[in-house]
């Protein structure tokens, strides 16, 4: 399996890749995790935006918060939130 795609017991996990990103890795990583064209995906977040005035885009923008970096332990909404409860 590719790196940051399994966890320590082998079950697949979800990041925002390195390779093969052109923003944030969203698309990338999303389309490493079902198993589909990391296009695709970005054409479905480019439809839903067209469509729904703007919500595809909030959602990628969601997406870049809460789901963690390849490599790292925490998604940038975690690293915010721990670093505002230490005394």
């Amino acid at each position: 399996m590719m790196a940051g795609m399994s966890d320590v017991n082998g079950s697949k996990t979800l990041v925002r890749t390195r390779d093969g990103r052109i923003v944030a890795g969203v698309c990338s990583g999303l389309g490493r995790y079902f198993g589909v064209d990391a296009n695709v995906i970005r054409v479905v977040f480019a439809v839903i935006t067209v469509f729904t005035g703007g919500f595809g885009a909030l959602a990628y923008l969601a997406a870049w918060v809460v789901i963690p970096e390849e490599g790292e332990k925490s998604s940038i909404a975690e690293n915010l939130v721990n670093k505002n409860r230490r005394p």
